[in-house]
């Protein structure tokens, strides 16, 4: 089996555990797998996520252009070449909208603190403060990735947000990423309910 083949089937899996969670609706999201020093393995745009097929994944060279004529990829391309530009360790990336990474974006800031499964995230404790970067939306791709890449490389997160889009979670695998990606959609839904919680109800 080639490098592109079992990516697209890792991918294609990745994708139908996404879709059974409500985190990649209509044809949100994007999905790669990293295939060599030159290229990627990437979600074609306009494809559901939960009903991908084999040839739904095209190989993409690091400047976000498809290796054979005719297929195009996902629009957010860019922002998955970036991270495998900026870190050699990682060797997927998983884009999902989930309701609860959007309604937070848009209601301010995302931190976690005191949450056990953020030691998922190499944490030696549990007792920390850790920020899950927001990132103004902009259909701009190029250009968001300037603005987003100054910070990844101050202090690389353990994710991103892009306001009223979605989450970034990205890790060694694919399976490594869908790890990381749950944990983190387990956080945010843990801060979306608790918000839910404090906010006073208004009765009339």
């Amino acid at each position: 089996m080639s490098r592109l083949a079992e990516a697209a089937a890792s991918l294609v899996e990745a994708g139908q555990r996404m879709d059974a969670r409500n985190w990649v609706p209509g044809s949100a999201g994007n999905l790669s797998a990293r295939l060599d020093d030159e290229s990627i393995a990437i979600t074609r745009s306009g494809v559901h996520k939960g009903r991908l097929h084999t040839n739904d994944i095209i190989e993409v060279s690091y400047d976000g252009t498809a290796r054979e004529q005719g297929h195009k990829p996902s629009a957010e391309t860019l922002l998955h070449c970036q991270l495998y530009r900026l870190f050699p360790q990682i060797g997927a990336v998983l884009h999902g909208h989930s309701v609860a990474a959007t309604v937070l974006s848009m209601a301010g800031s995302i931190s976690f603190s005191g949450y056990e499964i953020i030691k998922a995230f190499g944490f030696a404790d549990h007792d920390v403060d850790v920020a899950l970067p927001i990132f103004e939306n902009d259909q701009d791709i190029a250009r968001l990735a300037t603005v987003t890449e100054p910070s990844l490389l101050a202090e690389p997160p353990i994710g991103y947000v892009i306001r009223g889009h979605g989450l970034y979670a990205w890790g060694t695998s694919v399976e490594h990423a869908f790890w990381r990606l749950e944990a983190l959609e387990f956080l945010l839904e843990c801060e979306l309910q608790r918000k839910q919680i404090h906010e006073p109800v208004n009765h009339i």
